[in-house]
């Protein structure tokens, strides 16, 4: 087929090689403007146009595709259809109708479920025991558009935003070139979608990583693995930034701390009880132990703010940490 091709971060670059190498012929990359980066503020190329570029295709960078300008360039450009993975902009009607296969989508869950901006993020932090993704005939909803082909992806159980955004970039850069085989051959059927049994997986910012100790261990768990790598799980310690990344479940049965023996036992730096929500309750050579909601977060991986990330132990030999700290500021 001839497509054309709309893409902005790394989830895209899987699709888009894939399509190369099954042999269609990419007329056109579309994909967000440059943005500055790093200390000096240069323009930095999306990873899209970037793999664009490696293969000497042509890139066009609109900032809006509302408007003449843009729905002429693809007009213009010979296609049988529009790939769209994970483009950033709203895709107006009269270019999803342009070309003979319309626009063609490439989402990363298994729809109807998660619809919206980060549905691999929030399918770990929900705790779903698995994910996927959808190719989907895109309308003009928000990823309500009919389902062609979906491929199930199962979640481990210490799968991290990043690690399950790498099996997606990969499930769905095979299913977009077998729903493409599959299209031209008249062997797809189209299949509605019904109402969505999850919230809209909004978009996230750097303030949804902030730790609210009052929840559950296991959410917060969750949280810090769906964060994983951006925007980060993070609270504050000694006034600092101090970012978790990696932490387990510490039960609590009957007053003692089902994986590492009594609670008021962690260490010598140890506090007696469950403490308060986010207090420190015990301090071990490999963990940081913080009373939640319900039973306690064994932190084994941070980085405070002016620090590199590293493990607890390496970060315990460089920085003392007492128990019955409050994280956020505020001391028992």
């Amino acid at each position: 087929m001839k497509l054309i091709f709309m893409g902005t971060p790394d989830f895209a670059v899987g699709t888009l090689e894939a399509l190369i190498g099954a042999g269609h012929r990419i007329t056109l990359v579309v994909s967000q403007p440059d943005k500055p980066k790093g200390r000096g503020h240069e323009l930095a190329p999306t990873p899209v146009k970037a793999a664009a570029l490696r293969h000497n295709l042509p890139v066009y960078q609109p900032a809006r595709l509302r408007g003449e300008e843009a729905e002429e360039m693809i007009r213009k450009t010979e296609a049988d259809a529009i790939i769209v993975a994970a483009f950033g902009q709203i895709i107006p009607k009269s270019i999803l109708d342009m070309k003979r296969y319309g626009c063609i989508n490439v989402h990363g869950s298994l729809l109807p479920k998660y619809r919206g901006a980060a549905p691999i993020q929030w399918a770990v932090i929900d705790g779903e025991k698995e994910s996927g993704v959808t190719i989907m005939q895109m309308d003009e909803g928000l990823d309500t558009g009919d389902m062609l082909l979906k491929k199930v992806v199962p979640l481990e159980e210490t799968e991290t935003g990043g690690s399950l955004f790498d099996k997606l970039s990969e499930a769905g850069a095979q299913a977009c070139v077998e729903a493409l085989e599959k299209l031209e051959q008249g062997l797809l059927t189209p299949e509605k979608q019904g109402e969505s049994p999850t919230d809209y997986a909004r978009m996230l910012t750097r303030e949804a990583g902030r730790i609210d100790f009052t929840k559950t261990a296991e959410e917060i768990e969750r949280l810090v693995r769906g964060l994983n790598p951006w925007p980060s799980a993070y609270t504050s310690l000694h006034g600092k930034t101090l970012k978790i990344w990696q932490a387990q479940v510490v039960k609590i049965l009957g007053g003692t701390a089902g994986k590492e023996g009594d609670v008021s036992g962690m260490g010598a730096n140890s506090a007696k009880g469950p403490g308060k929500p986010g207090q420190i309750v015990g301090v071990t050579r490999t963990a940081i132990h913080i009373a939640c909601g319900q039973d306690i977060l064994a932190v084994t991986e941070l980085q405070l703010e002016g620090k590199k990330r590293m493990d607890t132990a390496a970060f315990l030999r460089g920085y003392s940490v007492e128990a019955g700290i409050i994280l956020g500021g505020e001391t028992a």
